[in-house]
């Protein structure tokens, strides 16, 4: 098996820098964006019930111990272990039951209380033995095997000690975080305020899908692509514009939002070409380019800066090329704005099909899930080629492979990173 350098080998060849000098690596440009992007302040305290898909903004932390008293585990008969003289089988009086959200009743002795899952555990009581393992006749159960004493009981703050930190600032609040949250008995979170942005797509030539092409017009795929990704509980989309292709008009839409927004997102114009207008309009509008131009295929132009107050991100016009660098530059920059921690979005998996290629720049191609090896890897498949304007197969794939620059093809079962999408 060949293995491909992983995206952080010395030798993956993914910051690697052209001849020209020109353009910077993957990671290089991924650390810009995360030196030069800090948290957005203001955070708001919402009910539990509105903070999914949110990042904390302060640590949550146990109110109570939790489980708050010991309690059964399972549903059967609690009982006290050295009750039971002698060799089995035994055979013991129910006393009574213990339903859940009641008190116990105290255990008399030599005898058993019936009792429910998650029913406090009455304070004589040292064992549950689950009412599977019994057999019951009138008001008597018959007990082949012994317990031990703790079975099937969850002791009071076995979970979570009153005070202990749960979760870390950072965290991002999905059904798992939520039900720690709940258990904690936080009923309202800090939380870092929504991200707000704007989405300005270029190009004169773009048409809405209820207008006419004529003669050289093209569908508006980036708005609705871009308008979904961004459709997420800790994004507010501020303003969403096709801009013209006119360079004053430009400056000023972007200086004007530089002042409203946390992130400004554009699509096209950001090329070397007589009508690419982004990148002169930003620097007319007082706004700063950290980088512009990464060796990557596709999405060699995208471009990240600032202007006033905002981050801006430059993303290729080809839809393709814009939603792969939305996914691996956008994803990282959100993250940042909303102070969340820090994540590996990469894992290893198994090439399914051959590849060659023509080496010179670190490429993302997009690949398919197909399934696991016997070592219980994840075994990716891709197209034979790339091409940034083609979106009909893309929503078919799962993620992207990563191609080092140097590799002019893998054979199959080559290892290699793999970059699931980002689909929250």
């Amino acid at each position: 098996m060949i293995a491909a350098p992983a995206l952080d080998s010395p030798g993956c060849g993914c910051d690697s820098k052209p001849g020209t000098g020109a353009l910077i690596g993957l990671d290089d440009a991924l650390a810009i964006i995360a030196g030069q992007t800090h948290p957005v302040a203001s955070p708001v305290t919402l009910p539990l019930s509105q903070v999914t898909g949110r990042v904390l903004a302060a640590p949550v932390t146990a109110r109570a111990m939790a489980p708050p008293f010991d309690n059964a585990a399972m549903d059967g008969y609690a009982l006290r272990c050295a009750d039971l003289r002698g060799a089995g089988p035994w055979v013991l009086t129910v006393a009574g039951r213990v339903p859940a959200g009641q008190d116990a009743p105290p255990l008399p002795g030599g005898m058993v209380l019936r009792i429910f899952t998650g029913a406090p555990l009455p304070s004589d009581a040292d064992a549950v033995v689950m009412q599977e393992a019994v057999r019951r006749e009138g008001e008597t159960v018959w007990l082949d095997h012994r317990p031990f004493p703790g079975q099937n009981i969850r002791r009071a703050g076995e979970d979570m000690a009153a005070g202990a930190t749960v979760l870390k600032a950072g965290q991002r609040l999905d059904a798992r975080a939520i039900a720690a949250c709940a258990a904690a008995g936080q009923s309202k979170i800090s939380v870092r305020r929504a991200i707000r942005v704007a989405l300005l797509v270029t190009g004169d030539e773009v048409r809405q899908p209820d207008e006419a092409l004529g003669i050289a017009g093209i569908r508006d795929v980036n708005t609705p692509m871009l308008r979904a990704a961004l459709a997420r509980p800790d994004v507010s989309l501020i303003k969403v514009t096709q801009a013209a292709d006119e360079r004053q008009r430009l400056a000023n839409d972007l200086a004007a939002l530089g002042k409203e927004v946390d992130l400004i997102v554009t699509t096209g114009g950001i090329s070397v070409g007589e009508e690419d207008h982004v990148k002169p309009a930003l620097a007319m509008a007082g706004g700063e380019i950290a980088f512009s131009g990464v060796a990557l295929k596709p999405g060699k132009p995208v471009s990240f800066g600032r202007i006033g107050g905002a981050s801006w991100l430059g993303l290729p016009g080809n839809p393709v090329s814009a939603f792969v660098t939305w996914q691996v530059f956008g994803t990282a920059l959100l993250d940042r704005l909303r102070g969340a921690l820090p994540r590996r979005r990469f894992h290893r998996a198994v090439l399914e099909n051959g590849i060659s290629r023509k080496p010179g720049r670190c490429e993302l191609r997009p690949a398919c899930l197909d399934g696991r090896d016997d070592a219980g890897r994840d075994v990716v498949r891709c197209g034979r080629a790339t091409h940034s304007a083609r979106v009909a197969t893309l929503a078919a794939c799962d993620g992207l492979i990563r191609l080092p620059s140097d590799m002019a093809g893998l054979p199959s079962g080559s290892l290699l990173d793999f970059f699931p999408f980002d689909d929250t």
